[in-house]
């Protein structure tokens, strides 16, 4: 039996290595070697500080997760690599699963996404933030003219101003208190300022900061009956909102938007499979490559895990890299 490395939490805080046995691939199923992977820095900080909730264990569970939380667990959902063994039509291909990191692993062919042509590995670990951001779209339901902001210019809260972008006629508007996510912003061609300068009379406003502080200024630049779309994930954190104001006499709205069941709005004619195709499909667009400022090599995440939990390793989306030699391209 082959024998992989997988990334675990032994316990909140401490980070380590373990070997992983793999055992064939059956009929249905496929063995990939894993490229790259993405740290999904605020869920996954969550989970490495033991912030689960634990009315929220089941929910929270990664679709390959083994372990429970609070620990010794193994999580994550940003995986990249190549096909090694499974049906002609995935072998050789470059695909994206929902796995945690580790070096291979053996799931049903079902479970992974090709990815498209001209989709670099590299990029091509955003699909699961994209997929977010494409679902909290579905959600909203941004219409032709509409104005939008975005409060957070984190990785998902900079995909969703990406894609916003897209429709004609939306006047789309990136909000964060770090000025320095200006210049990522004029790349994804959206404009940025601070929340003390950000226009009011906004028709969808889209909550990705995970603050009190973020979450507030958001309902503050609503029209009347505006809505604002909540992204973000607090874990165990406590959320304190004023809503003695203009809330209820302005009839605005919270919505809550969440990636582990299709929106409503398309769950009838969309699979997660469609949605996570749709978002490999959106990577084309080399613009996403600005959100990937950060990697290290897989043996170095007891270290680095730690560093982005504390939030002092700055990074928007940090990868994960693995023996890349001789991978072959997308078919």
């Amino acid at each position: 039996m082959e024998e992989a490395r997988a990334f675990w939490l032994r316990e909140p805080g401490v980070g380590e290595i373990r070997p992983v046995p793999l055992a064939p691939p059956g009929p249905d199923e496929v063995r990939v070697r894993s490229v790259r992977s993405a740290i999904s820095r605020g869920t996954e900080s969550l989970v490495f500080g033991g912030h689960v909730p634990p009315s929220q264990y089941d929910v929270m569970r990664a679709p390959f997760q083994d372990g429970d939380f609070p620990g010794p667990v193994k999580y994550g959902y940003l995986s990249v690599g190549v096909v090694e063994a499974g049906p002609p039509s995935l072998l050789g291909r470059t695909v994206f699963c929902l796995h945690p990191h580790q070096t291979a692993y053996v799931v049903p062919a079902a479970a992974v996404v090709a990815v498209p042509p001209g989709v670099p590995a590299r990029r091509a670990v955003l699909a699961g933030i994209v997929e977010t951001a494409v679902n909290a779209l579905w959600d909203a339901a941004p219409l032709v003219g509409d104005r939008v902001t975005v409060v957070g210019a984190g990785t998902l809260g900079c995909c969703v101003a990406r894609l916003l972008a897209g429709i004609p006629g939306v006047s789309v508007a990136l909000v964060d208190v770090d000025a320095t996510r200006a210049d990522t912003a004029a790349a994804l061609g959206v404009p940025f300022c601070l929340p003390e300068e950000a226009d009011a009379g906004r028709d969808l406003v889209f909550h990705t900061s995970a603050t009190s502080e973020g979450l507030q200024r958001a309902l503050e630049l609503l029209v009347p009956d505006g809505m604002v779309v909540e992204l973000s994930w607090y874990g165990d954190g406590p959320t304190s909102l004023d809503l003695g104001g203009a809330f209820h006499s302005r009839r605005l709205a919270i919505r809550a938007s969440q990636v582990g069941t299709v929106s409503p709005a398309r769950r009838g004619r969309r699979t997660t499979h469609d949605r996570l195709a749709l978002a490999l499909d959106l990577l084309r667009d080399p613009a996403f490559d600005v959100l990937l400022t950060g990697e290290s090599p897989f043996a170095d995440l007891p270290a680095v895990m730690p560093r982005i939990a504390r939030g002092d390793l700055p990074a928007l989306c940090h990868t994960v890299t693995y023996d890349e030699e001789a991978v072959p391209c997308s078919a």
